[in-house]
Order: C-alpha cells, then sequence, then structure tokens
C-alpha cells in the first residue's frame, strides 16, 4: 500500500474514533435505543469502524 492511503485510512479513523467518543460520551441515551454509542467506548469503536470504511470508500 501507498503510504498516502495509509495515512488517509489513518486520519479518517482517528476522527472517527474522535467523533464516536464524543457521541458516547454527550448522547447517551437512557431508552437503550442507540447501544452503538451508549459509552465513549463503544462509540470510540463504532467511529473507528465507520472511519475505515469512510477511508476505504476513496480510490
Amino acid at each position: 500500500m501507498d503510504k498516502a492511503v495509509i495515512l488517509r485510512i489513518g486520519l479518517c479513523m482517528t476522527v472517527g474514533i474522535l467523533c464516536g467518543a464524543l457521541a458516547g460520551h454527550f448522547g447517551k441515551c437512557s431508552s437503550g435505543a442507540c447501544p452503538l454509542t451508549a459509552t465513549p467506548w463503544r462509540g470510540a469503536i463504532y467511529g473507528a469502524v465507520m472511519g475505515l470504511l469512510f477511508g476505504l470508500s476513496f480510490k
């Protein structure tokens, strides 16, 4: 893989982790309707996966 591709994927995952952790921290739901972002840790994992998919979607 090219270094630019690895950098792009890493940057997208980092932004996804930060956004997911913030969503998990500030967007706590008591109804149980949002299990992926119920805690900052789960939000960060979900954000990393979304960032990876976003980073891989570019050519």
